[in-house]
């Protein structure tokens, strides 16, 4: 994983019960549910369509660095960057950090844009791309 980007998107996280395990720590498994949230949010700022009746993106990869355990309760953020844009997809880096910085987790969702009648990639909408861009590492 590259380092991140001078500019990220950061977003805040509340915690829910429900994303707790046994031990008060939140599941490894809702790690993905933040980066979910994070990226819908990231997209919506793009302000142009990013998903459409034709194209959509899905994710092909998922790597997550589990650093330290999140206990409730906490106050967390997702930063997302970018650390590759292609053609078809683009690498989104990602951290999930406490309010004092420290880190829970990082690495990387590999989106894909496909065809949503042929399921074939397809070119990134331009306004993602753009977007993408501004998130690149300097």
């Amino acid at each position: 994983m590259t380092s991140p980007a001078s500019t990220v998107f950061r977003t805040p996280i509340p915690l829910r019960w429900s994303d707790l395990d046994a031990f008060n720590h939140v599941n490894n498994a809702r790690y993905l549910t933040f980066l979910e949230q994070a990226r819908i949010e990231w997209f919506q700022t793009i302000g142009e369509d990013w998903v459409t009746e034709d194209a959509a993106p899905v994710v092909a990869s998922a790597t997550l660095n589990f650093k330290r355990p999140i206990e409730y309760p906490a106050s967390v953020f997702v930063e997302l960057f970018t650390e590759r844009l292609g053609t078809t997809s683009v690498v989104i880096g990602h951290r999930i950090v406490a309010e004092d910085g420290s880190l829970h987790c990082d690495g990387n969702v590999v989106a894909v844009w496909i065809e949503r009648h042929g399921g074939k990639p397809t070119p990134l909408p331009a306004a993602v791309r753009r977007a993408s861009e501004l998130l690149l590492p300097a």
